[in-house]
């Protein structure tokens, strides 16, 4: 992470012990987190978390003499002396009625470090999104009709880019004779008809997303099981294992949530249907026919479970903690939790990777405010960083 730091001091005579105090206090900082805070220009900002150091009290008016070389949101460092609290709370309160976005960092070191190292992902995740570019290959699935959301009002909100694109151009492309980027010999045993419709499939999906530019895309994929009598399982697989958003059946909120995923974690995530909650264990049973192949060191494959044939992947997850997360497609409200992956199932009513996760989070919630239907599942314990997260863009 590149953090960098602009300061503010009164023009007035200070302690001799003054420069000694405040170098400490940046150095303790800096061991906390690993990695220096560099001094800039205020109009600096080509970093992951810019903060305000107001050294001292008497800087209110040098804070407002700036202000215009300054960007929300305004992250006011303090150490407690020289009066630079109560200045700090001054220029908030200040920002607070310009209705700015703004935080005082003031604490023990260790609070303020970890603060820090959180503000700075958000932002990073921030600054990602705002350059992604997600593709809608075909329209949504019918039964979605709660998934859609405003391309405009998510554009404000998330920085997301959204563009619609037929799926005629993906069907002409996968049944074009060209040199693929998978090799069969790379997958499990099963039939080469079956794979080699799949990996077509792959192929028409990353020249789309190379032709546009995107940073993923969602797939209107049952369609695909009469045009070309195939799935988009594997496809979709592939896709995130290399770093692209891939999600099934057009669900837009579910695209657009684990970009968000991967933007502030990096990881990669799973889509899945909450097939059976379980009131009294607080626990669900989530199922799907995909998942990313960096999730899992073992898998199957299968044919689709709606359909009975193609190529579906049954993978076996790691058990452990993980987080639970979807956002409704009015963009007002989300669903979050931490649980921890109790087992990995193999039931024959049900899409072919199957999970129990016993959640943190009461998953009544669920039964009475539901965000959509299919929910993003990734590795670790990311509840708190999510919700400060959606905290930061929901905010006003």
């Amino acid at each position: 992470m590149k953090i960098k730091i602009s300061t503010f001091k009164s023009r007035l005579q200070h302690s001799l012990a003054f420069e000694s105090e405040t170098n400490e206090f940046i150095s303790a900082i800096e061991k906390q987190l690993g990695y220096p805070l560099e001094l800039s220009d205020l109009e600096d900002y080509t970093c992951d978390l810019k903060l305000i150091f107001i050294q001292t009290g008497g800087s209110e008016g040098l804070f407002l003499e700036n202000f215009d070389k300054l960007q929300e949101p305004y992250y006011l460092l303090t150490n407690g002396g020289n009066n630079s609290l109560a200045a700090s709370l001054e220029i908030l309160s200040y920002l607070n009625t310009q209705n700015k976005k703004g935080e005082i960092l003031h604490g023990s070191i260790s609070y303020i470090a970890h603060r820090i190292k959180t503000l700075a992902k958000i932002n990073h995740a921030i600054h990602i999104l705002n350059h992604s570019k997600l593709g809608i290959v075909g329209k949504p699935s019918d039964w979605l009709i709660s998934s859609i959301p405003n391309y405009e009002k998510l554009k404000n909100l998330f920085g997301i880019s959204l563009i619609d694109i037929p799926l005629s151009n993906l069907e002409e492309k996968a049944t074009r004779p060209h040199f693929s980027n998978l090799n069969l010999k790379e997958y499990k045993s099963y039939s080469e008809e079956e794979m080699r419709k799949s990996i077509s499939i792959y192929d028409a999906l990353e020249e789309i997303i190379r032709e546009h530019n995107l940073n993923g895309v969602t797939l209107r994929c049952f369609d695909l099981l009469k045009s070309l009598k195939g799935t988009g399982c594997l496809a979709l697989a592939e896709l995130n294992k290399k770093g692209w958003i891939g999600t099934c059946e057009g669900d837009i909120m579910a695209m657009v949530t684990m970009c968000i995923v991967k933007g502030l974690t990096g990881k990669s995530s799973f889509q899945a249907n909450p097939s059976r909650i379980n009131v009294e264990n607080n626990s669900i049973i989530f199922a799907h026919c995909t998942l990313p192949f960096d999730m899992v060191d073992q898998y199957k494959l299968d044919t689709h479970f709606e359909s009975g044939i193609g190529v579906a992947i049954k993978g076996e997850l790691k058990t452990g903690k993980v987080t639970v997360f979807r956002i409704s497609s009015d963009l007002k409200h989300y669903f979050v939790s931490s649980g921890i992956l109790m087992n990995n199932l193999n039931e024959s009513n049900l899409c072919r990777t199957q999970v129990n996760i016993k959640l943190d989070h009461p998953v009544t919630e669920l039964l009475k405010t539901p965000c959509g239907n299919h929910h993003i599942i990734f590795y670790g314990d990311y509840e708190n960083l999510i919700r400060q997260f959606m905290n930061t863009i929901l905010k006003d």
